[in-house]
């Protein structure tokens, strides 16, 4: 992610509104074939599945078809309609929002090809369910296997299967050697997969012990693939040879109808019933209910099956009161003894002896100042340390700890700001302050008390992926100081998310200046921008102790300051190489259309990883045309390969941006384009290093100052 966020493909279709529709006709027939709920739960005859409303049973199948919230009794227990497919229920949770079910949920296909796409494999639009993705993994089983999950012509999450030998599967492991995992995105409706040979990607066959397996084991060579509730599926070797069913899966639901305040204007529609509390889900398309803290019940009926008083008096196993318990509705009150005073509460400050009585024997109002002061004064002592707690836990749980042993002092001292300073500086994260978003989390502009322009990157959740990221960019960020490498100015790890303060770069991605506008950018400054962008990539691998790998070179992650000199930025994903080691092994992250196939292959990072990536931004500024773009038909396609193909058919001009061939002339467009292709090379040892390529742009960039590169043709 960059300081103005992750650019977007034009290619995707803008998502389908049409389903909202179809929801609201849905629960209005809901309202006319079911009338009104009965008594909660219902349950199938022989099934333990308990059917709470807003979930209803018919036994008619149309109907069970057509709405969302209605079941079928079946002899194999209660069924859903999901699309056109007929599902079991397992249980349906209310409090939570989630429906758990099992079916027909594995795709697999056992045929080589270079890009099977299925689309709606599993299709969720027109119903009131989304895969629930907190309690779903993606999954895919094979050994040359890459699943995709696809919105249009974007892709939006997947992962790579494959098999270096036997001996390096793993049963109970899922890390990408016969099977891997990754998570399920957000708001998915529908489970649209294109599945890939790697080996069809690469053009190379496996080698060692596993090709020869191959050979003998067709079905080993078959990809499944499936989202399934995280805790229900176990890799085991026998699952490259045997088919998957049955794997329960995890619905979230919602009642369709907007926001919770776009719900209550319509009130002969609006399902959260007295005593209930309403909550949006669903991208703000739909909400849920539950009923407020000392209610229990269903929050979607009305009446004694509703939402009712709890008598915590009455519970025995928990009785909360040190003495006397009085019921309330919605709560309770405890009563303290004649003497004594207090909450009366156990978890609370219990009973104590009324020093009132002490007051009125003492006869002194001068004893009563001194005791309401003294009552102020724990008072404010219990909310200082109380806060001081939270801030620590805060700090704990953002690595401080961590940051605090091994933080380098290279750079000097970072500022340590508190949460109500960056409040301040962005009017309390304003979404007029937004600057950009991105897959760690959306970057605020803000102005701090000294006037100084900052960049503040706030993590959009709390996780240990997000603060294994925040603190592996401060220490990277800790070890470099380059000019050309966004400056990181100070952190605050006493809030409960995480944010890291930058300089503020004033003219955004250089992505937005190739695809994003149509004033383009001199090829002298495109060529400036790529030398500098080199020499940050080779004082990572050369100059700092221990090397580091970026990981993530792209056109988004280049900023452009005032004067559009380049700045590279996002280190959360970078990885240093201890002393000795030639490769880092990591699960394979990266971006499409940047990411180097060799490590796609074989999750081994090095540092000719970032050459690759380097070689598609170059091919970017030679061409101002994206990574993975549209073809003819519509076709998704690389533009690495496509790229490659026209230059080896002597037809490179075609794609080459005009302005470039104007300014730069033919003989040095073909200069530069094959150093790109050297550092595009499938194989990573026959990649030039980065020092090499950076050398190299510089004695372009003198060439085109001395006008000593001339076009033959002119």
């Amino acid at each position: 992610m960059n300081m103005l966020g992750a650019q977007g493909n034009p290619c995707a279709a803008a998502p389908s509104r049409v389903y909202l529709v179809q929801l609201l006709l849905l629960y209005l027939l809901s309202l006319f074939f079911m009338g009104s709920p009965q008594s909660d739960p219902a349950k199938c005859p022989g099934s333990s599945v308990a059917i709470p409303y807003p979930f209803t049973i018919s036994d008619n199948s149309s109907i069970v078809r057509t709405l969302g919230f209605a079941i079928l009794c079946e002899p194999a227990g209660p069924m859903l309609w999901l699309g056109s497919k007929l599902y079991t229920v397992l249980n349906i949770s209310l409090d939570q929002g989630y429906l758990r079910v099992t079916g027909d949920t594995v795709y697999s296909q056992c045929q080589q090809n270079n890009g099977l796409v299925t689309t709606n494999f599993l299709n969720l639009v027109g119903t009131p369910f989304t895969f629930s993705h907190t309690l779903n993994k993606f999954t895919v089983v094979g050994c040359d296997a890459m699943a995709m999950i696809r919105s249009g012509y974007s892709y939006r999450g997947g992962c790579v299967s494959f098999c270096a030998s036997e001996g390096s599967i793993t049963t109970g492991a899922c890390s990408g050697v016969g099977c891997c995992q990754a998570s399920v995105p957000e708001e998915l409706k529908a489970l649209d997969l294109e599945v890939t040979s790697i080996r069809s990607q690469l053009q190379q066959s496996p080698s060692g012990s596993w090709s020869n397996i191959s050979r003998n084991n067709t079905s080993a060579w078959c990809t499944k693939a499936f989202i399934a509730d995280q805790g229900s599926y176990v890799f085991s070797r026998g699952d490259l040879d045997r088919n998957l069913t049955n794997l329960p899966m995890v619905l979230d639901w919602s009642i369709y109808g907007g926001r919770c305040s776009d719900a209550r204007r319509a009130p002969q529609t609006y399902m959260c019933k007295e005593n209930t509390e309403c909550y949006t889900v669903a991208n703000n398309t739909g909400y849920r209910c539950n009923c407020s803290e000392g209610f229990r019940g269903n929050p979607y009926l009305q009446g004694p099956d509703g939402c009712q008083d709890i008598d915590e008096c009455k519970d025995e196993m928990e009785y909360p009161c040190t003495h006397k318990c009085i019921n309330t509705v919605g709560g309770f009150n405890c009563v303290c003894s004649m003497g004594m005073t207090g909450d009366g509460k156990k978890h609370g400050n219990g009973c104590r002896r009324d020093t009132k009585l002490l007051i009125t024997a003492g006869g002194g109002l001068p004893l009563l100042l001194v005791l309401l002061m003294l009552g102020f004064w724990t008072h404010w002592l219990v909310k200082k340390r109380k806060l001081a707690k939270t801030r620590q836990r805060y700090f704990l749980q953002n690595g401080g700890m961590f940051l605090k042993q091994h933080m380098f002092p290279q750079r000097g001292p970072l500022r340590i700001f508190t949460s109500s300073e960056l409040e301040k500086a962005t009017d309390r994260f304003s979404d007029n302050n937004i600057a950009g978003r991105g897959g760690f989390g959306t970057v605020y502009k803000g102005v701090l008390c000294d006037q100084m322009v900052v960049a503040i990157k706030k993590a959009q959740r709390v996780d240990e992926s997000q603060v294994e990221q925040f603190v592996n960019e401060m220490l990277i960020l800790s070890q470099v100081n380059h000019k050309n490498v966004v400056q990181l100015i100070g952190v605050c790890l006493e809030s409960e998310v995480p944010l890291l303060v930058y300089e503020f770069i004033t003219n955004g991605a250089l992505y937005h200046h190739l695809h994003n506008t149509s004033v383009p950018m001199p090829w002298e400054v495109r060529l400036r921008i790529a030398f500098e962008t080199a020499t940050v990539l080779a004082y990572l691998h050369m100059a700092t102790k221990p090397p580091i790998i970026h990981r993530d070179v792209k056109s988004s992650n280049i900023l452009l300051d005032e004067s559009f000199t380049a700045k590279v930025s996002d280190f959360g994903s970078s990885r240093p190489m201890l002393h000795n080691q030639t490769h880092v092994t990591t699960l394979v992250h990266g971006t499409m259309g940047y990411m180097d196939p060799e490590y796609f292959q074989t999750s081994q990072l090095t540092e000719r990883s970032d050459v690759y990536s380097f070689g598609v931004v170059l091919i970017e500024l030679l061409t101002r045309e994206k990574p993975i773009f549209c073809g003819k038909l519509d076709e998704v396609r690389s533009l690495a390969l496509h790229f490659s193909t026209l230059f080896h058919e002597n037809r490179l001009m075609e794609i080459v941006d005009h302005q470039v061939a104007e300014e730069a002339g033919a003989s040095h467009v073909k200069i530069v384009a094959q150093l790109a292709l050297r550092c595009l090379r499938l194989k990573g040892e026959e990649r030039p290093r980065m020092i090499e390529v950076a050398d190299e742009l510089e004695a372009l960039r003198r060439l085109i100052k001395q006008h000593s590169v001339v076009d033959p043709e002119e």
